[in-house]
């Protein structure tokens, strides 16, 4: 099992989404964060819009889905396909625990 976690600077999450549901993966988790990197945020007016702030930390996306092996290359692919910017973090899953039906690793996804 895999954790592939995706950061967007653009809400390109429903056509991800979508895409993965095709491929059957069960679960994702879609959140809102705060970031900096190579994107840079949009400057905001400040000050009765007199004064133009451009803020350290921009909005971000960030999904994660669990997935088995085999499904890890078909995820990737699909968020490449379907976002403009990004980045792709591919994390080990060792062990995984449904806590309400006491199933484990594979059979938790």
């Amino acid at each position: 099992m895999i954790k592939i976690e995706i950061i967007l600077p653009e809400n390109d999450v429903r056509p991800i989404s979508d895409a993965l549901k095709k491929l059957s993966v069960g679960g994702i988790t879609a959140y809102r964060g705060w970031g900096r990197g190579k994107t840079v945020s949009p400057q905001i007016h400040a000050s009765k819009g007199t004064e133009i702030f451009t803020p350290e930390f921009g909005e971000r996306f960030i999904l994660e889905v669990i997935v088995s092996d085999d499904k890890k290359n078909d995820v990737i692919e699909i968020a490449r396909s379907k976002a403009k910017l990004g980045k792709i973090f591919v994390t080990p899953i060792t062990e995984a625990f449904d806590i309400q039906t006491e199933k484990k690793d594979e059979q938790v996804i």
